[in-house]
């Protein structure tokens, strides 16, 4: 009898919740370099207008739960999965493609075990575009939007405002703890309006190296955002580097540079506005985005978007408004619309 009395009373004291996005709409961009049938660049040039599916927010499904166990300390699982919705596909080949973990949070914090998004995203703090296609991902070419299977991460209790976040994902190769793995730190402070963050990060390639700026680097994000009353302010500074790089013309840093507004102009619309930099060293090349945008919420859970921009380029930097991007040294233009819809 007790037993079975401890078990309905932990069911009361569990929940579990289906959540999810739709986010689909409509996407242009000018200047799109064109290849052959092998792949190679033609030197010509098109535009491309296309349905666009996770342009403002990844489309998603989920399952996350809690689970009191007394004494300030519960449980927690979340699954989730990324896709596309003008095509129905999913985010890649994995059942939960997104996050799956498994943890327990108590007041000396929380820890969680399984796969998340790396700790890098949490640049989505300081990105005025809240990671849209066009934000602090377009100049770095994705570079601070990964995931990470086999995570092992820890998360601080907030002292005085501050904050800290600690995640490492294993490489699983035998011989090495280096080969493969991923590390990362995440610290905030928060007072009032004012918020900063500072994010540094490692991810090796599979033989433990640091071999491409864009997959294979250390990145080191500071930055914040400081809210007066309808106006949020946005600025960020982001290096990376790869020193293992293996041609000595390619590019082993990159700094990048940004600041953001978002204006609430009534309760249901907000305006955006960002302008980035990237410099590439090795005569690599340079590039500036500037965009602007609207969310337009229609109610708590449906929301229209815009957002437009530009990208110019010099010497040999070929960044995109988004991935389809132009020949080294030319500029592109482009712009979404959508609908995004939570549950």
């Amino acid at each position: 009898m007790l037993i079975g009395a401890a078990c309905s009373q932990a069911q009361a004291q569990t929940s579990v919740t289906i959540y999810g996005r739709v986010d689909a709409g409509v996407d242009y961009q000018s200047s799109v370099a064109l290849k052959d049938a092998n792949g190679n660049l033609t030197g010509q040039t098109g535009s491309k207008l296309a349905a666009s599916g996770n342009q403002w927010g990844t489309s998603m499904i989920g399952f996350k739960g809690t689970e009191d166990l007394g004494g300030g300390l519960s449980a927690f699982f979340l699954l989730e999965s990324g896709f596309d919705a003008t095509k129905g596909t999913t985010n890649g080949s994995a059942l939960f493609n997104r996050r799956s973990y498994v943890g327990l949070n108590g007041s000396a914090g929380s820890i969680k075990f399984g796969k998340n998004l790396f700790i890098v995203n949490d640049i989505w703090y300081l990105d005025p575009t809240g990671q849209q296609f066009m934000g602090t991902a377009s100049l770095v070419k994705g570079r601070n939007w990964p995931g990470a299977n086999n995570v092992i991460e820890y998360q601080t209790p907030t002292w005085s405002g501050f904050n800290a976040t600690a995640q490492t994902s294993l490489g699983e190769q035998a011989g090495s703890t280096k080969n493969g793995r991923s590390d990362g730190i995440s610290l905030v402070y928060t007072n009032g309006g004012l918020e900063l963050r500072g994010i540094y990060d490692v991810i090796r390639d599979t033989n433990g190296r640091y071999t491409d700026v864009y997959s294979a680097s250390k990145d080191l994000i500071v930055g914040g955002t400081y809210t007066i009353d309808a106006l949020k302010l946005y600025a960020g500074y982001e290096n990376i580097s790869a020193p293992d790089t293996a041609a000595p013309t390619d590019p082993d840093k990159l700094n990048h540079y940004w600041i953001g507004v978002n204006y609430t102009l009534t309760p249901a619309l907000t305006l955006i506005g960002g302008a980035f930099h990237a410099k590439l060293n090795h005569d690599a090349g340079s590039a500036s985005l500037f965009m602007v945008g609207t969310n337009y919420n229609l109610s708590k859970r449906t929301l229209l978007y815009t957002a437009i921009g530009t990208v110019r380029n010099k010497g040999n930097a070929n960044f995109g408004t988004e991935f389809d991007n132009p020949l080294p040294g030319h500029a592109q233009n482009g712009g979404y619309a959508g609908i995004s819809h939570t549950f």
